[in-house]
């Protein structure tokens, strides 16, 4: 039972949550007996699929002007194609932004059922499992894909990224898509540039919440200090106050850094579920009945005006 993972790139490098995919591809072929291939998709990516073949996985390469952009439209039907070439019963790929506008379409081209947001897995051969929230992480469910083809997206921050083993074969791809033909177009791209680490990347993370009263200049001080990313809560993305990529939570980006600090969040199931599976979880809040407490590691009760900054200097003394 083959596995097939969609590696993702973005201007020349290749993206971490690939090696987090990886690692579950690894996984399933271990339970199931069967080979992970790696399906590489864009436009000059030659130098890329030598980088992944270092993993131990053969690599598949489609390399073509109409791939240069990651529209879905384009993409999945060569995935779908490769995936036939492999003789795959699993189509994955990380859970990202392109994954979950991908993995449904390549999933309908192949009549496959499908599980998104993947945590693990359970049982072994034709009995594999997929472990995946419910209800905003309330819940998990251990769901069964009857069809012939599965197609699922797996949680980055649940697997540790792949580690380098062997060295797998390169294949080049034939790529058969219209350009002209897709009814979506790439239009362009606006890259909001930062000096601060990805958020979903990044080692530390340092977010506000309600309690910020719009005011996240504490917030980014520490961060800055820390060498951190910046998050938010959805309320402080709703009124505002700071930008949507910065949201944290069951409808925004899901982080697992080393360190996470919520400052004036409450701590919504919502929120939560973006974050709960962060090494160490370090809760501001005036209120002591705040549910993030529930979750965090360590809690200061106080205010977040005077905490973060005393906090920044400490950081800052410390170096």
């Amino acid at each position: 039972m083959n596995v097939l993972i969609v590696a993702e790139q973005a201007q020349g490098h290749l993206r971490k949550a690939t090696l987090h995919a990886l690692s579950a591809g690894r996984e399933i072929a271990k339970r199931t007996g069967g080979k992970v291939h790696l399906a590489l998709l864009g436009k000059g990516v030659a130098p890329l699929a030598d980088e992944l073949a270092a993993y131990g996985a053969d690599v598949h390469v489609a390399d073509a002007p109409a791939l240069e952009h990651p529209l879905a439209e384009a993409l999945a039907p060569v995935i779908a194609e490769l995936a036939k070439a492999t003789g795959a019963t699993f189509v994955g790929a990380a859970a990202t932004a392109q994954g979950k506008d991908l993995l449904p379409r390549v999933a309908a081209r192949l009549g496959a059922g499908m599980a998104t947001e993947v945590l693990g897995f359970g049982g072994d051969g034709a009995n594999l499992t997929f472990r995946r929230p419910m209800w905003a992480g309330n819940v998990l469910a251990e769901v069964e894909i009857a069809t012939p083809v599965k197609a699922f997206t797996v949680r980055a921050t649940e697997f540790s990224p792949a580690a380098k083993e062997g060295k797998g074969a390169v294949v080049q791809a034939q790529v058969a898509v219209d350009a002209a033909g897709l009814k979506t177009r790439h239009v362009s791209f606006r890259e909001v540039k930062s000096e601060r680490p990805e958020l979903t990347e990044a080692r530390f993370v340092v977010s506000g919440g309600r309690g910020t009263k719009g005011d996240f200049k504490p917030v980014e001080a520490l961060a800055d200090a820390l060498g951190a990313a910046v998050g938010a809560s959805r309320a402080a993305v709703d009124a505002g106050w700071v930008p949507n990529d910065w949201q944290v939570g069951q409808t925004g980006k899901v982080v697992a850094p080393e360190l996470y600090v919520a400052a004036g969040i409450s701590g919504a199931i919502q929120h939560l579920a973006g974050m709960k599976g962060s090494k160490v979880i370090v809760a501001v809040n005036k209120d002591p009945e705040a549910p993030v407490f529930q979750v965090a590691d360590y809690g200061v009760v106080g205010d977040l005006f005077k905490v973060l900054p005393e906090l920044a200097a400490k950081v800052k003394a410390s170096r």
